[in-house]
């Protein structure tokens, strides 16, 4: 791929979902002290009860720009995900330039390769770029995601 001209990617459109904690994140947060200093103010991470809350958003990238971006307000499965292509890929395809060509690329979640989504990309967008299952997640959509605190 490296050897790849520029415009070789020109129709290549990057989706994915991402949370974003509107307070804290996920994970346990480790805090590292000396003794009897556990009270200390630098020492305390503040908590929310209920996790604090956070968005769900799916969006896709291209070459030429941003696609559309959805909430999620919903636990995320395929079913949910077959909406979300049916109604933006095309859509945000058509608003960056790319049209019917379009070179899909999605990571290996469970929801994204499930039957119904691989038969609607399939013939949709036949062109998938593909990757091994427990491969690096090269999609820079991932780099915009964790720019923004997803």
């Amino acid at each position: 791929m490296l050897n790849k001209p520029e415009t070789y990617w020109n129709n290549f459109l990057f989706a994915d979902e991402s949370k974003f904690n509107i307070f804290g994140s996920d994970e346990r947060t480790m805090v590292w002290r000396r003794k009897n200093e556990e009270l200390n103010p630098k020492n305390l991470v503040g908590t929310v009860k209920y996790d604090g809350g956070g968005v769900l958003v799916w969006g896709c990238i291209s070459a030429s720009g941003l696609g559309n971006l959805v909430f999620i307000d919903s636990i995320m499965n395929h079913a949910l995900y077959l909406n979300i292509l049916r109604d933006n890929l095309k859509s945000s395809a058509q608003n960056l330039g790319i049209g019917n060509n379009i070179v899909s690329y999605q990571d290996n979640d469970p929801k994204h390769t499930a039957l119904n989504i691989r038969l609607r990309c399939f013939y949709n967008s036949p062109q998938n770029l593909k990757t091994p299952p427990q491969s690096l997640d090269l999609s820079p959509i991932e780099h915009i995601w964790r720019e923004t605190g997803g």
